[in-house]
């Protein structure tokens, strides 16, 4: 039994499950969007499950094509993979076990959702070599991460709407803009070892500028995808509320001191992802 907890734990390390806080919340208000309430619980379930296969699969995927720059970077040796807790194989089997959950639960929701599947799956694959070729791969991540809510509209609707356009671009900025403050942490590593990204040639102030204009983009599209389902008072005040919260997750990253980037990086993003989801749920019931 020990054992069996013991491989739970790393698995759960390599893919950072608690970052699913990120893209799951958005696809719950994706749902609650094209439904205009509250989804059957058999919708929500299969969702909540196609979103753990994308995730983890993805996750996995990108520790499983990044293993010898993990090794490499001093930041990352000591995760499960390098440091050989766990094999390159069991890594890859265990994010195309997770592939399968996704593609099994789109097939569950609805014939659009299994055509658009492996559209998901290549694109949230893809997204683990964009860092050796171009500086866009944080815009790519927030593609990946912008399919969360634009397919749970679609498993709710059986089609895509305008409005679920708006969120995934709000979802697309929002993770491109938290994924420049994260890079900056990697800047020399990039430079010497070959890799591209927004910070390598923007450096630490203007990548700071860069994702604020991204995170005012996020907060516009999340504006225009509220007006597009109708949603009210309580919707903008709960826009107002994550504003405050982009304004003090900037605050906590200067230009001469990134220590506290990962409180930036992971408390004030979820909390941002909740608040969406929380007032987008209480303005429906108000």
């Amino acid at each position: 039994m020990e054992g069996i907890l013991k491989k739970i734990r790393l698995y759960s390390e390599v893919v950072k499950l608690p970052h699913t806080v990120f893209a799951l919340p958005f696809a719950f208000t994706g749902a609650l969007m094209a439904a205009r309430g509250v989804p059957s619980l058999s919708t929500l379930f299969w969702i909540g499950l196609a979103m753990l296969g994308a995730r983890t699969g993805a996750m996995a995927f990108n520790r499983w094509a990044d293993a010898g720059i993990d090794a490499a970077n001093p930041r990352t040796r000591n995760r499960p993979l390098p440091r050989g807790d766990v094999g390159r194989g069991q890594v890859l089997a265990f994010s195309i076990l997770s592939y399968g959950l996704l593609v099994y639960a789109a097939y569950r929701l609805n014939p659009l959702c299994f055509r658009l599947s492996p559209l998901a799956v290549f694109v949230t694959a893809f997204y683990s070599y964009t860092k050796r070729f171009t500086w866009a791969s944080h815009l790519v991540l927030g593609l990946a991460l912008s399919m969360a809510p634009i397919g749970a509209w679609i498993a709710v609707a059986g089609r895509l709407d305008v409005p679920a356009l708006y969120l995934g671009l709000a979802v697309l900025f929002w993770v491109a803009g938290f994924d420049v403050l994260y890079a900056l942490q990697d800047i020399e590593f990039d430079r010497s070892f070959g890799l591209y990204s927004i910070p390598r040639y923007l450096g630490i102030r203007g990548s700071l500028y860069l994702s604020r204009i991204f995170h005012v983009l996020t907060l516009l599209f999340l504006l225009m995808a509220g007006e597009g389902c109708s949603l009210g008072w309580v919707y903008r005040g709960g826009l107002a509320v994550v504003t405050l919260l982009f304004v003090y997750e900037h605050s906590l990253v200067r230009a001469d001191d990134l220590s506290k980037l990962d409180v930036a990086f992971f408390n004030m993003n979820g909390y941002i992802s909740v608040s969406v989801f929380l007032f987008t749920f209480l303005d429906m019931l108000f």
